[in-house]
């Protein structure tokens, strides 16, 4: 099991033994100061999918991670790696002979979380002046808010992610392949989505996709490029 906290990796080994020897769980934590140099340099393997800003496409094809929380990123890297989340087109990517050990793991988080988000990412067909919009929000409070936050904002801490700024068509295809138990996630997360319909799901997701992205976290303008790649 993997544990995390800003600025450090922690492993949480089982330590198995056999007669009168009780199980005892070990942890080690291992704290990194990020280099955003070397996070720089080890984001061009990551470039060519998801951009030199991070933005991902608008079809959904890859998602954008600028601006994604610290935790949420480190944590989806490692279920890649270790196999715990499927993903063949990033598992070669995030494996120790091509991006490195957890230091430049934590190097290239970092550098990421601080890229500025697209200021007009790919939206749901429904604006705030539909009823899907109004029955998506009213739906996402009653059944995501309390882990999402009411904006959508995620939390570092617990490895939530922000919903905001994301790309409808990606979180769409998110859902679908969770409700078709194609990914594995938290089992609060996965009831959440058993106990909606697909059009229930739809709308939540349409609501999250016209939630603001604050202005101090979102580029100036869709024009913005990242000077580091050009």
């Amino acid at each position: 099991m993997w544990l995390f906290h800003r600025g450090a990796v922690l492993l949480a080994t089982a330590l198995f033994s056999s007669g009168l020897i009780a199980e005892e769980t070990m942890t080690v934590e291992l704290t990194f100061t990020p280099d955003l140099n070397n996070g720089r340099n080890v984001y061009e393997t990551c470039a060519s999918c998801h951009l030199p800003e991070g933005w991902g496409s608008s079809d959904g094809a890859y998602p954008q991670i600028a601006g994604q929380h610290q935790q949420v990123l480190l944590k989806q890297l490692l279920d890649i790696r270790d196999g715990h989340r499927e993903n063949s087109i990033m598992y070669p990517f995030v494996q120790e002979r091509t991006i490195g050990g957890y230091q430049s793991l934590v190097d290239v988080v970092t550098y990421i979380t601080r890229m500025p988000m697209h200021p007009r990412h790919k939206q749901g067909p429904f604006s705030d002046f539909s009823d899907e919009y109004k029955q998506g929000e009213q739906l996402y409070q009653k059944h995501c808010a309390s882990c999402h936050g009411a904006e959508g904002g995620g939390n570092d801490k617990t490895r939530t992610p922000k919903l905001y700024g994301q790309h409808y068509p990606y979180v769409l295809r998110q859902i679908d392949l969770i409700r078709k138990e194609l990914r594995s996630v938290d089992p609060v997360m996965k009831r959440g989505v058993d106990q909606l319909s697909p059009e229930e799901l739809m709308m939540i997701v349409n609501y999250v996709s016209w939630i603001e992205v604050p202005e101090g976290e979102k580029a100036p303008s869709a024009n913005w490029r990242n000077t580091d790649f050009y």
